[in-house]
């Protein structure tokens, strides 16, 4: 007979309420995001260190800081969270296999094949959410979309990633800029120009933004940090940094800023990816038919 492990009664929503406490290492402040009195907050707290059998966080006049036994199941609450939140989402799923929802990031347009797969599958619930691109791939293996259009690089284990097409990569200037009406510009043009770097990202989505470090071996300059990509294009305009960046719609972002093609550079690639595990009709569906319209859209 197999043993069966104890139960452990925890309760997640006392998990969640420690893990913001620990990021913000402040009570007032956690309690303000969590929307709760301080007070109720603190009981919270004692209710899962009781839980534990462990003290989880010490209270002292610089604030608020991790026990041992806190910095230990810190990592671990975030997993179980994270754990908890992907079995309600794949039991969800479970309960109505008629319904799709398609990721997207950016300025990247997915309507032909969002129409393509209603016109086809009417019965199915059809739907698009848009994703932070330092959401990617977690929105997909948490089961909040099922499949999702993005550009490349973006970590890829436990995917299936099908490139789409490719765009140029252009550099993005404010319209009083020394290059604003270059034709074009090389790495050599920009070489001393600021890039902004954004707070949370991926390594390699950096690298291939930011071109660093560049083929010469020097470093990208650094621009200011930015905490949302839609955050680059004001620190643009405003004078501070340039960017790459690559997109149909780019000409016409905003009339403060130029964008200019940037030769010598491999191109964007935009990427379908679903789960690797993933057979489900319409995941199929989805695709075939964006292999089919967003190709043909993008002048692929």
């Amino acid at each position: 007979m197999t043993d069966v492990p104890p139960a452990v009664d925890l309760d997640l929503r006392l998990v969640h309420c420690f893990t913001v406490v620990a990021e913000h290492a402040h009570f007032g402040r956690a309690a303000e995001i969590l929307h709760v009195t301080q007070p109720s907050l603190s009981r919270q707290i004692n209710r899962l260190e009781r839980q534990l059998g462990v003290r989880l966080l010490d209270r002292g006049p610089r604030g608020t800081r991790l026990t041992e036994a806190g910095e230990v199941f810190l990592p671990q609450a975030r997993t179980l969270l994270r754990t908890a939140g992907r079995v309600v989402a794949q039991a969800r799923a479970a309960a109505r296999p008629g319904h799709l929802t398609i990721g997207y990031t950016g300025d990247l347009i997915i309507t032909p094949v969002v129409r393509e797969m209603r016109r086809r599958h009417p019965d199915a619930e059809v739907r698009a959410h848009h994703v932070q691109v330092t959401d990617v791939p977690a929105a997909l293996l948490d089961h909040r979309v099922d499949v999702l259009v993005s550009r490349l690089p973006f970590p890829t284990e436990g995917l299936q990633v099908t490139v789409l097409y490719d765009e140029p990569r252009v550099v993005l200037v404010p319209v009083d800029h020394r290059l604003a009406h270059n034709d074009f510009v090389t790495l050599d043009d920009i070489a001393d120009e600021p890039v902004p770097r954004l707070r949370e990202s991926n390594p390699a989505w950096e690298s291939f933004w930011r071109i660093d470090p560049r083929p010469d071996g020097r470093p990208a300059p650094d621009g200011p940090i930015i905490d949302a990509i839609e955050d680059k294009l004001e620190v643009i305009a405003a004078g501070e940094a340039i960017a790459i960046a690559a997109g149909r719609n780019l000409p016409s972002i905003r009339p403060d800023i130029v964008a200019i093609p940037l030769h010598g550079v491999d191109p964007a690639h935009v990427a379908l990816a679903a789960r690797r595990d993933d057979r489900d009709r319409l995941v199929t569906a989805f695709r075939k038919y964006a292999q089919e319209l967003l190709t043909v859209s993008a002048g692929g």
